[in-house]
């Protein structure tokens, strides 16, 4: 238990992408969770749970970050693209939260639901293949063989 809490709570360092997929799994678990305690919490109010979605998005923003730059320093990276797919998803949350971006439609029977402008579109979409990205280099590439300006490989003396 205490590796997975400091792989969530710590930034220094390196850790392999074996590491880094159990702190997403691990993060995944509590979002889900959350998420189903926070859509009985709204009263299927979809304003209060959008906005208890930017609080669930904000509480896991430190160990997202502690997994990912250390993930990134494994790949000799100091982490700015890491923070740019972090404030990129809360500012989308946000948007998303407040319905900035968003156009009502009519879809009958008196039901009007918000549709995302063109302009939202296009910034999800840009979003989309930036988290992409992140992921490949993330989840599926190699670290820096040996030590780099980071630490040593986490992978010394592994079998």
């Amino acid at each position: 238990m205490d590796t997975i809490v400091a792989l969530l709570t710590t930034t220094e360092g390196r850790i392999g992408r074996q590491q880094w997929w159990i702190g997403v799994v691990a993060l995944i678990a509590v979002s889900i969770v959350a998420s189903i305690i926070l859509g009985i919490l709204s009263f299927g109010n979809a304003t209060v749970l959008a906005w208890l979605a930017v609080l669930l998005n904000i509480a896991l923003i430190f160990p997202s970050y502690c997994i990912g730059i250390k993930r990134r320093h494994d790949r000799d990276n100091d982490g700015t693209d890491l923070k740019i797919l972090i404030a990129g998803s809360l500012i989308v949350n946000v948007l998303q939260a407040t319905g900035i971006g968003t156009t009502p439609m009519d879809i009958g029977n008196g039901m009007v639901v918000p549709m995302p402008s063109i302009w939202m579109s296009a910034i999800n979409l840009i979003f989309a293949v930036f988290a992409i990205y992140m992921l490949i280099q993330l989840g599926f590439l190699k670290g820096t063989a040996g030590s780099n300006s980071y630490g040593r490989d986490p992978l010394d003396g592994a079998a």
